[in-house]
C-alpha cells in the first residue's frame, strides 16, 4: 500500500488514497480526555452504595491513567507502543469494571425492591449508568479499531473493523476525512439506543462480540429501571 502525510504530494495521474489508508497527523487528545473527565464527574455522583468503596477510588486511578496517557502524547495522538496502547485499553477497562458494579448493584436492588422509590432519583441514577456504558464502547472501539489511534494515524492496516458510511462512499465526504474519538461515541450511542448496528457496520468477530456484548447490557438496564420507574408512577 502507498501511504502519504498529509502534506506530501500525489504523483501527477495518480488518484489520492483516503486519508484513513494513508499516513496523517495524529487525532486531537481533546475529545477522549474530556469523555473520561466526564465520566469521572458522573461516577462522583452516584450514590455511594453503588461505586466501589470508597467511592474516591476508582476515579483516582482512571485520571492517573488518563495522566500517563497525556503524557505521552498530549496534544495529538501520534507515538504508540505497547506500554501506551495497554495503558489506554486498561484505562477503558478499569471505567468498565467500576460501571458493572454499580449497574450490578442497582439491578440486585431493584430485584429486591431496596432501589430508591423516588421515580426521578431512579431514571436519573439509572441514565447516568446507561451513559458511562456509552463511553465505555465507545472507549473500547476507539482503542481497538485498527490498532487504536496511533496505530490508524499510521496508516498501519487496510482492513477496517467498523466500516463508516465515509469509507464506503469516499465520494460523499471531505478528502481529509478520517474516524476520531465522536465517531465512535456516535456508534456505541446509537447502538446502546437502538440495540443493533445503524449506518456503521462491525466488520471483525471481536467488534461484533463487543456490539452484541454492549446491545444487551444497554437493553437489561433500560428494561428494568424504566419498568420500575413507571411502576413506583402507578
Amino acid at each position: 500500500m502507498w501511504h502519504v502525510t498529509d502534506n506530501a504530494q500525489e504523483p501527477p495521474g495518480r488518484q489520492l488514497s483516503p486519508a484513513w489508508r494513508r499516513v496523517t497527523r495524529g487525532e486531537p487528545r481533546w475529545a477522549s480526555t474530556a469523555a473520561v473527565v466526564a465520566v469521572v464527574v458522573i461516577q462522583l455522583t452516584l450514590p455511594a452504595r453503588l461505586t466501589v468503596p470508597p467511592q474516591w477510588l476508582m476515579p483516582a486511578v482512571e485520571l492517573a491513567l488518563l495522566l500517563a496517557l497525556i503524557a505521552a502524547n498530549p496534544h495529538r495522538i501520534e507515538r504508540g507502543s505497547a506500554a501506551y496502547r495497554a495503558t489506554g485499553l486498561g484505562l477503558a477497562l478499569v471505567i468498565g469494571g467500576a460501571n458493572a458494579y454499580s449497574a450490578v448493584r442497582l439491578v440486585a436492588g431493584l430485584i429486591r425492591g431496596t432501589e430508591t422509590s423516588a421515580a426521578g432519583t431512579l431514571l436519573l441514577t439509572g441514565g447516568a449508568i446507561w451513559l458511562t456504558n456509552a463511553v465505555i464502547f465507545a472507549l473500547l472501539y476507539w482503542e481497538l479499531d485498527r490498532g487504536g489511534p496511533a496505530a490508524r494515524a499510521q496508516g498501519e492496516r487496510d482492513v477496517p473493523d467498523f466500516l463508516f458510511v465515509q469509507m464506503q462512499s469516499p465520494d460523499l465526504a471531505p478528502p481529509h476525512w478520517e474516524p476520531a474519538f465522536f465517531d465512535y461515541f456516535y456508534l456505541s450511542f446509537t447502538n446502546s439506543t437502538a440495540f443493533s448496528p445503524t449506518d456503521v457496520m462491525p466488520v471483525t468477530r471481536w467488534a461484533k462480540a463487543l456490539m452484541l456484548a454492549q446491545s444487551a447490557v444497554s437493553l437489561l438496564t433500560v428494561v428494568l429501571v424504566v419498568a420500575r420507574a413507571v411502576n413506583i408512577l402507578g
